[in-house]
Order: structure tokens, then sequence, then C-alpha cells
């Protein structure tokens, strides 16, 4: 008879550790779960964003999200704003990725009938409310909205050392999870080739039916033990090197941005996130293309235009090898996050892979050790998929630019950087709008949606003269309309960012 998933080791904690605790712990009550961690390492502590998905990921494990808001000094996130991507220079250089899907959706052409009106109003200003919230700071929701729920679709920024302290607690508090500070030492196999134990210095060897690997870039189990390799993306994308700051407001009442703003640099991007405290700003970019030195000088003169203080604090330096793992999932060891990979913080896909792999694992767990073996197939298969059409994704948003000045721009715009997949769909896409024929998982990890928004406030414009269709260009007008007015209103009725979060803090928000 097979042996019966009945423990399940965590080793290392932070974002993803916490979260896969909480997610296992909470589906499943009759699991014994451990989460083993080293005192002396402390975790990244960067990933300040995340994805809507988040709201459901807090839900499912019990979490009341006011006081996840209280601890975290979160706020929140409606989406991304794109600064200088185009062509780099001018104050109508940005466009928006939003969280809501455009209205009308699916149901119509939008994109043929918005080159109808000449593409004079950005693509995601005219089908959707979202980016008018933000330039107005405003919050996606009212102080009388339940927890969790929405006027607007919405993320968070979130304090990342908070997010897994309170985590942490939540999960040793609520729900049971054993902790084991301890450090690993040495790793017992059973006869199959499976990891049957992890020796630790304090408690001895500590045994589980399945691992989660959750040790960082050092990837301890699935890297180190079994040396499931890295497949390295450098020559797709090409950022390594990122150097991450925290500012002050200028003022106690200063606005907090409703987004993410990514602004483009001369070989790389720099971060911009609000939390009601502080400013979370980060440069990312390719150490084969600039130096830190005049990377830092590029953060320094970002931080100064916006408000930032003269004597900015020194950066933290972070590197990282941009690639994902040739398997996720091998024996009785499955890597969650950044164990997994990591290609770059541009879209915030970290932690929503995270969600993702701790849903997945708890969804399809294992009753038995014969079982493993197809679970861990399908879980292979799924995040092979969804780690590749991140990359692609990301990729988009450099193939695209039209600046200048630099060799990062213009080598990522080479044609042997771009993935083959991705220079097949934009092919497609001079003629048609992205659908759901090229992205036809129930799961995608970018809905369609989020790939006209990159693609037309990139500049990129279909070639309407080949468009074979016919359409009924009139019937999204209703939907151009319906957008319009929920701006009205919504500008009308919602509070700022920083109002509803100091309702949060001083009243909460009431429990569905």
């Amino acid at each position: 008879m097979s042996k019966p998933i009945n423990h399940v080791v965590i080793v290392g904690g932070g974002s993803a550790g916490w979260l896969t605790a909480g997610v296992l712990a909470a589906d499943h009550p009759a699991l014994q779960v451990t989460l083993i961690e080293s005192p002396d390492v402390a975790p990244i502590g960067v990933g300040e964003g995340t994805w809507p998905s988040m709201r459901d990921t807090l839900s499912r494990i019990g979490v009341s999200e006011s006081a996840f808001f209280r601890e975290c000094d979160a706020a929140f996130k409606q989406g991304s704003r794109f600064n200088d991507w185009r062509e780099g220079g001018g104050a109508a250089d940005y466009y928006f990725h939003p969280f809501v899907l455009p209205q009308g959706y699916g149901e119509t052409d939008l994109v043929r009938a918005w080159l109808d009106t000449g593409a004079a109003v950005p693509f995601a200003d005219l089908v959707s409310y979202q980016p008018h919230l933000c330039v107005q700071g405003r919050a996606p929701k009212q102080p009388a909205t339940p927890e969790f729920a929405a006027v607007a679709n919405y993320g968070y920024h979130l304090d990342a050392g908070k997010f897994g302290l309170f985590l942490k607690k939540h999960c040793l508090e609520k729900l049971g999870v054993r902790y084991v500070p301890d450090h690993v030492t040495g790793i017992d196999s059973a006869p199959n080739g499976d990891i049957a134990a992890l020796r630790t210095r304090a408690h001895g060897p500590l045994a589980g039916d399945l691992f989660v690997d959750c040790t960082g870039m050092q990837s301890m189990l699935l890297g180190g033990h079994y040396g499931v390799p890295l497949l390295r993306q450098k020559h797709v994308l090409f950022n390594d090197s990122a150097l991450a700051v925290q500012v002050p407001y200028a003022a106690p009442d200063s606005p907090i941005a409703s987004q993410t703003t990514s602004t483009a640099q001369r070989a790389g991007w720099i971060w911009d996130i609000g939390l009601p405290t502080r400013r979370g700003i980060g440069h990312v970019y390719s150490s084969a293309h600039t130096s830190d030195a005049e990377a830092e000088a590029d953060l320094r003169r970002y931080v100064a235009a916006t408000g930032g203080p003269a004597d900015m604090p020194a950066p933290r330096k972070l590197t990282f090898e941009p690639g994902y793992r040739q398997r996720f999932w091998h024996h009785n060891v499955v890597a969650i996050g950044l164990s997994a990979g990591f290609i770059e913080p541009l879209e915030a896909s970290a932690l929503a892979l995270v969600e993702m792999s701790a849903a997945m694992v708890s969804d399809d767990l294992p009753a038995n050790r014969d079982a493993m073996d197809i679970v861990a197939h399908r879980f292979n298969d799924a995040f092979t998929y969804r780690w590749e059409r991140v990359i692609e994704f990301l990729k988009l948003h450099y193939v695209l630019s039209r600046r200048t000045g630099s060799d990062y721009w213009h080598d990522n715009r080479r044609s042997e950087t771009i993935p083959a997949r991705l220079r097949e769909l934009l092919t497609l896409w001079r003629h048609r709008a992205p659908s759901r024929l090229d992205f036809y998982r129930i799961e995608e990890v970018f809905p369609s949606a989020s790939w006209q928004y990159v693609l037309y406030g990139m500049g990129f414009l279909p070639e309407r003269d080949h468009v074979t269709r016919r359409t009924d260009t009139a019937a999204a007008d209703p939907y151009f309309r319906e957008a319009a007015e929920l701006t009205r209103r919504m500008l009308r009725a919602l509070p700022s960012n920083r109002e509803l979060l100091d309702h949060i803090r001083l009243h909460g928000l009431q429990k569905i």
C-alpha cells in the first residue's frame, strides 16, 4: 500500500513559505504542516506589489483585511503606469495597465472600434474607468465596502518584511502550523531517491512526506540536493541587478499613488510604490549595459525629481540570475518562490506565481506517494507554461519601445532576443487583436486584455487595411459610453487612497 501524504515540511519562511503554509493548513486541517526556517537567514524583503488574486488568497486562509492593512503598512494597487517607455520623453509618454477588464471585453471588437475613432484617446482610457481613478489618486472602494469586496478591482502594495511576519503570526496562532527555527545541516535520502528527512542542528532529523523548497535563490532542495538546473533567460530579459531604497513623503498628508509606477531609464527602469508611511523605489537594470554607479546616479536623479529627499540614503544592492527551473516538482520536493525561479519585478508576477503554486499544490495535493508523480507531472506542465508566458509578456514591453540613445533598448529589439512564440503573435496581431485564441488555458497568467493594454499603450497599431473579418464597430459605442459614465460616477463617489487607508487604520472595514 502506498504511503499516504500526512506531513508537509516547508523549508524557508518569507512570503513564499508562510503563504504556502497558510494555504495548506487552511485547506487541509488534518494535514500536519511544519515550517523550518534558519534564524540567521533574513528574507530578501522586496516584492511589494501584488495582483488582485492576493485578496482571494488572504480570504482563503482566514485573514482579516483590516488587520492586514494595519500590520503590513499596505495600500491599494489598481494596476501599473508606464512612463517614458514608448519614446523616452515628454509628459504624454505614459499609459496604464489597469486591473479591470475593458467594458464590453469579449462582447465586441473594441480594438477595431477604437481604431475607427482615430485612436486619439489612449485605448485604456477609452475602454476602462480605472486609469482615471489612478490619475486622480482614488481608492478602489468606499469605507462601507466590506473586506475583500471591491468597487474597482484591486491588489495591494505592502511592506514585504512585515507581510512575512504577519503571515507567520496568523499561521502559528490560527492555523496550527508547527514552527521549527533551526538550520538544515544535511539531507537523508530514501531508497527510492525521495527525501526521507532533513537533519537539523538542534532538532535532529525532521521527517516528512512532501517537502516544499522555499529557500530562495539558494534552492537548497531542488537545485542543491537534486541538481535541477536553472534555465537561464538573460538572453531574453537582460536585467540582473537592482538598487532599492525607501524614502519618506514630502508631507504626512502627501497623496498615495493608486498604482505601481514604472519609469524607463537608459538601461532599465525604476519602480515607485506608495505605502501609507513611505515610498519604495528601486532601479532594475542590466549590469552588461550600465555600471552600478551610473544606475545609482539615475536613481538619485529620479528620487530628487519626484519629491524625495536630497540626502537619499544609500540604496540596497540586489543581484539575480533571471531564469526558472527545468522542473519545479521532482521526487517529493516542489519549489515555490525564488527557489523555482525569478525574472524581474516588472508587472509583479513573483508573488502571483507563489499564490498559483501554493493553490495548485493544495488543490491537487496527492493522497499518497503513488499519486505524487502524476500530480508532479501536471504541476510541471502548468508552471513551465506559466513561466514562458510571463517571460513573453515582460519582453513585450521592451520589444515595442522606440527608445533610442542606448544599446540596452536597441539590444532588446533584436530579433534573436525575442522568443519565437512572441514573434509569431506579433505577426498575427498586426491583423487582429489578442484574444482567447492566443491564450487558451482557463487560468492564464495574463489574459488577452492585459496584452491589449500593453500593445496599444505602447503604440502598436494593427494594420486595418488587412483586417478581413467584418465587424460592427457601432456595437462598441455603448461600452465606450458606459466606461465614461462609470468614470464620472466613481470619481464623484470614491475617496482618495489616503483617505480610505486612514479610515481603515482608525475604524477598519466591515467583515462580509
